[in-house]
């Protein structure tokens, strides 16, 4: 009796976590701020909890007010942008590698993206780095 008193206990206290929600609608490619969401008690499969998370990262879709905001919709600000000249660098078993190349998308630092080569034209998928060079590995 005893034992299942206790495992009823165990079984019976849900874990409650708090969800960030938007506190307005907004926009893609705009930064996070405080005012920008609240904080809710009901919890929510997939959403973020801790709004320290999220302040300072940047909306990768539109986010609505009043719903959960997910980790997906948020990344670090862009440090590239589509169109954007870089510099792409290729390092492997003492080869060393560096030209430029086309930003085919926009990223933030650790984002992978498509960039072109612009003397051959070809094109990779690359790395960027947090000084906004493209890092290709094999």
């Amino acid at each position: 009796m005893i034992r299942f008193f206790a495992l009823f206990c165990c079984i019976g206290v849900s874990a409650s976590a708090d969800t960030v929600l938007a506190a307005r609608t907004i926009p893609a490619q705009s930064t996070i701020m405080p005012e920008d969401i609240l904080v809710n008690s009901r919890t929510i499969p997939g959403a973020v909890s801790d709004p320290a998370q999220i302040i300072g990262m940047e909306a990768r879709v539109a986010l609505y007010a009043g719903r959960p905001i997910r980790e997906g919709d948020v990344g670090f600000p862009a440090v590239v942008e589509r169109n954007q000249i870089i510099a792409l660098h290729y390092n492997q078993h003492g080869l060393s590698i560096t030209t430029e190349g086309r930003a085919l998308g926009r990223a933030g630092p650790g984002d992978r993206i498509r960039v072109m080569n612009i003397s051959s034209r070809s094109t990779v998928t690359a790395q960027i780095g947090a000084d906004g060079a493209g890092y290709v590995a094999n």
